[in-house]
């Protein structure tokens, strides 16, 4: 298991936790700048922090306070860029054979690249392969290291969607034979959403919020965290405690002039009269064209409507609260089935469990965010 506690102030701020278990694959998710690179960085070797401990199973690399740390090429790391890195004036199977450890057979690197599909391209240079292919070579190089831990840094984001797609399936395959430790930088949710047994969000160099994607994305630990994993409405509201066993509470979204009453679960967690902030992910909210009896149906216009290929996003604003808006995606078809226009009435039922809550502080309260 991959274990690194990472702090320093300057001049990369970082105050990191990473923990990745054999055979897990961990997506470190941020904002440009946020220190996802610097993180693999240190990991790797090639970035020292002043203060922190790194260590693989039993193996310290990095202990500030004991003065350890393991020189990078000691450390059994593949690391794959986002631009390659291969050696241009060498072909694919030289640039493998560079990394394969002393005394192992030149015979490895073909075979690590038939395992990334690439028969028959051995002779190739770097410049003669398409991206995806040289994003192959790369992967194949990493191996060769014969590594206990791997590295992806941006690694699919400079190819097109169908490639990047193959090389996700690649990336699948290759843990189904090599169960390693995986941690893997990216930008993009869906990507780390689809590969990340657990995710860990990073703002400004510190670990913010670590889990399951879909906890995290549906349940983030504040209102920073909801707008990184891109949940678009964050919105303020008081919560009421349940007026007994078996009761739901009560979420008043906006305030007792205008304000919307909303049933969810109390967790026993949160005074009555709290001021709260609070998020539903899409797919918890059910669209319906016709009234509802539904518990927690909200009555909308469609304010705006945009298409983006498949995906149709409304921006709905509810009747009884016209300053929010709540935006929801459906598909292209769906949209066109119901006929959604602008100006459009519809209503969303949103599930009491799909209700995330978050307190904040009084002085940052506006009454209808």
């Amino acid at each position: 298991m991959l274990q690194a506690l990472l702090h320093q102030t300057g001049p990369i701020p970082l105050h990191a936790r990473i923990d990745c278990a054999n055979g897990e694959l961990l997506a470190l998710v941020g904002p440009s700048g946020s220190g996802k690179t610097s993180v693999l960085r240190t990991i790797a070797g090639l970035l020292r922090v002043t203060q922190g401990r790194i260590s693989l199973g039993d193996t310290v690399w990095f202990d500030a306070e004991r003065g350890v740390n393991l020189p990078a090429e000691h450390r059994p790391v593949g690391m794959v860029f986002q631009h390659y890195a291969l050696f241009p004036h060498l072909s694919a199977s030289q640039n493998v054979q560079l990394a394969l450890p002393d005394g192992e057979p030149v015979d490895a690197a073909m075979q690590l690249l038939a395992d990334m599909q690439l028969e028959g391209l051995a002779r190739r240079r770097p410049h003669e392969l398409s991206g995806g292919q040289r994003q192959r070579v790369a992967l194949a190089r990493a191996l060769a290291r014969r590594p206990k831990l791997l590295l992806l840094d941006e690694a699919f984001s400079a190819v097109d969607q169908p490639t990047r797609q193959s090389l996700y399936d690649e990336l699948i395959k290759l843990r189904a034979r090599v169960p390693l430790p995986i941690v893997m930088v990216t930008h993009d949710l869906r990507e780390a959403r689809l590969l990340a047994d657990r995710i860990s969000i990073l703002d400004g160099g510190t670990t913010l919020q670590d889990g399951p994607p879909e906890r995290v994305m549906s349940q983030p630990r504040n209102a920073r965290v909801a707008a990184l994993v891109g949940l678009r409405d964050i919105h303020l509201g008081v919560f009421h405690t349940a007026s007994g066993p078996g009761t739901m509470a009560r979420l008043r979204w906006g305030d007792a002039g205008a304000g919307i009453d909303l049933a969810t679960f109390d967790k026993g967690r949160l005074e009555d009269g709290a001021h709260v902030r609070w998020v539903v992910s899409g797919e918890h909210v059910q669209l319906h064209v016709e009234p509802t009896s539904a518990a927690n149906t909200v009555r909308c216009a469609v304010h705006d409507l945009r298409r983006l290929g498949e995906i149709v996003t409304l921006q709905c604003r509810p009747t009884d609260l016209p300053q929010a808006r709540l935006h929801l995606d459906v598909t292209t078809r769906f949209a066109r089935l119901l006929d959604l226009q602008a100006g459009a009435t519809v209503f969303l039922e949103i599930d009491p469990q799909g209700i995330h809550i978050m307190p904040v502080k009084r002085a940052m309260l506006d009454p209808l965010a």
